[in-house]
């Protein structure tokens, strides 16, 4: 069984609401920051333009996207949008975009920025929000902090994925070594609540949805996350497009962004009604408990332009400390690579 399918059968038992936890939930603490200036609405003239989107249609991180297509924010900019649920590999998100099978995708910045080295046609446009990886720990345990974690050992989904990744960066922040003071165990993450119980690990790395639903279904407590810090201001999960599209119809691809940053600023204000939205995409699992979910993410976070370019700057470097980029690259030239600024002017 993998992620996905993992992912739908656990929301699809959840039934009842669920508590949310009050020291997770004070980690998203209301910050209304100004949104971006995103200029005024581009109006694409005659007939709708046709556009494909794809997203992973089990996360509740890109609400944004169903949010725009039913609130009408792309129906404002005269496009008709067609979703892809996409369940392949990022890499294979990237080739769809790349060769036009798709004009666009959400996904999380750690999962995109190392396949991004490749040289795919896609351009990375705007940062979505902040927020979705958490470290869990027992509620009840010796572990309440990542220096506690010294010497321990945290269970994984992807040895090489985005919560390993992260929180190799924040230990490497506070003085101990990813690779030689912590171990990393890879387990099938339906499994992770059980590897904790059994104390094979003494943490779990995980990203929503899944970190929410183990968090208040196991008695766990999220040590660290990507809310805390100057973490909380970057971009965690981000809007890419096909470089063809904007080169080609700059004016498309302005439109495509705006209205997802429009619903995404509209989910921020209104997060039961959005949550009430993607209930169809998590079967049998309450809007109460989707809300709670969006209210551990910094979803007033947005970026785009050089905000956005800075935070892909901000992450080059830090993957560089933990060995996953290279010494040898240039964060800059990297970033002025895989970003693109739509609203110049």
């Amino acid at each position: 069984m993998n992620r996905r399918q993992f992912s739908r059968s656990l929301l699809a038992a959840s039934g009842a609401a669920l508590l949310v936890n009050p020291l997770r939930h004070a980690m998203a603490a209301e910050m209304d920051t100004a949104f971006p200036n995103i200029g005024e609405p581009i109006k694409i003239e005659g007939t709708p333009r046709k556009v494909t989107l794809a997203w992973s249609a089990d996360s509740i991180c890109t609400a944004a996207f169903p949010v725009a297509q039913q609130k009408g924010f792309f129906k404002k900019y005269n496009l008709d949008v067609n979703f892809i649920d996409f369940a392949g590999s990022v890499d294979q998100m990237l080739e769809t975009m790349s060769t036009g099978k798709a004009d666009g995708a959400s996904g999380m910045a750690l999962r995109w920025l190392k396949p991004l080295q490749q040289g795919f046609d896609v351009k990375l446009v705007a940062g979505l929000h902040s927020g979705c990886l958490h470290l869990l720990a027992p509620q009840n345990g010796a572990i309440k902090t990542l220096a506690d974690l010294k010497g321990k050992t945290i269970g994984v989904g992807d040895i090489g994925g985005p919560a390993k990744n992260f929180f190799s960066m924040r230990f490497k922040e506070i003085g101990i070594d990813p690779e030689k003071d912590v171990n990393w165990r890879q387990f099938p993450e339906d499994m992770l609540p059980l590897a904790l119980k059994r104390g094979a690990i003494q943490a779990a790395g995980l990203d929503d949805p899944l970190a929410h639903l183990f968090q208040t279904k196991n008695q766990l407590v999220s040590i660290d996350s990507n809310m805390e810090g100057k973490w909380q201001h970057i971009a965690c999960c981000v809007v890419g497009l096909r470089g063809s599209l904007i080169r080609k119809e700059p004016m498309v691809a302005k439109a495509i962004t705006q209205a997802i940053l429009e619903a995404g600023q509209w989910v921020h204000h209104n997060k039961m009604e959005a949550a009430k939205m993607f209930e169809p995409y998590a079967p049998k699992v309450s809007a109460q408990e989707l809300a709670a979910i969006l209210e551990t993410e910094g979803t007033h976070e947005q970026s785009v332009g050089k905000q956005l370019r800075d935070n892909v700057v901000f992450y080059a470097n830090e993957l560089k400390k933990i060995g996953v980029f290279p010494q040898s690259l240039n964060s800059e030239t990297y970033a002025n690579k895989v970003t693109q600024d739509l609203f110049i002017g």
